[in-house]
């Protein structure tokens, strides 16, 4: 596992305060064809995650910033978050684009995510925003990190208590996907401007509290369309 030190020098490296997309036509990533249609709407692309939801207000807040981004350059972007879905992921498991690819998977995870229940402890994390940032050319999202050394420990032991659900090959980046960019891409006029009202809100720091009481196994059908399965909050 990373030391704190090392988790804040890796997201450091690429969560930057000035977002800049260069000066060339904005190419997207291959995969967000996987998630969105050609019109801009979201695909069918199914999977199943274990999510921290957020609280209320924290949805109110990002679902402002959602409107100045859109406000500013609607054209990045495929269509709108519905702003309920708003969650941190603290583990992904599995995805396609076809059910049927996963469906044994998914069974086998939500079976084993089960048994997590017992083991999952009241508790919260306190975590602050780092920026909003380009998350490899797929979609716009602000990154965040535990508040101190104390709370990484604590996020990190909940985490690696999925990895052994599915280990994955990449280390937590934690994250709340704002929006998908449109799978066209976009000029360098758009891309000046929602650099422009990204470093504006970069400008602000925001603080969240995770909840193990809000800790969901997920399902989800597109990536507007999110289900609740079940809570691991099984002390409540």
């Amino acid at each position: 596992m990373e030391s704190y030190k090392e988790f804040l020098s890796r997201i450091n490296s690429f969560e930057k305060q000035e977002l800049w997309l260069g000066n060339e036509y904005f190419t997207i990533n291959p995969s967000v064809h996987q998630k969105v249609n050609d019109n801009n709407s979201f695909k069918t692309f199914y999977g199943d995650t274990v999510v921290f939801n957020l609280t209320d207000s924290e949805k109110e807040i990002l679902a402002s910033y959602v409107e100045q981004i859109f406000a500013a350059a609607p054209e990045c972007f495929c269509e709108k978050l519905v702003s309920h879905t708003y969650h941190m992921t603290l583990h992904d498991l599995s995805n396609s684009p076809n059910l049927q690819d996963i469906a044994t998977d998914m069974f086998y995870n939500e079976l084993h995510v089960l048994e997590k229940r017992n083991i999952v402890k009241p508790g919260k994390i306190k975590m602050k925003s780092k920026y909003i940032f380009n998350m490899v050319n797929t979609s716009l999202v602000l990154g965040l990190y535990p508040a101190d050394e104390n709370e990484y420990q604590k996020l990190m032991e909940l985490y690696f208590l999925f990895d052994e659900v599915k280990q994955l090959s990449y280390p937590l980046t934690p994250h709340i996907t704002l929006a998908y960019y449109n799978p066209h891409g976009f000029n360098t006029e758009s891309a000046r401007k929602l650099e422009q009202i990204v470093n504006k809100l970069n400008l602000t720091p925001l603080e969240f509290e995770l909840d193990t009481r809000n800790l969901y196994y997920q399902k989800f059908r597109n990536m507007n369309d999110y289900i609740n399965i079940f809570c691991l909050c099984n002390f409540m």
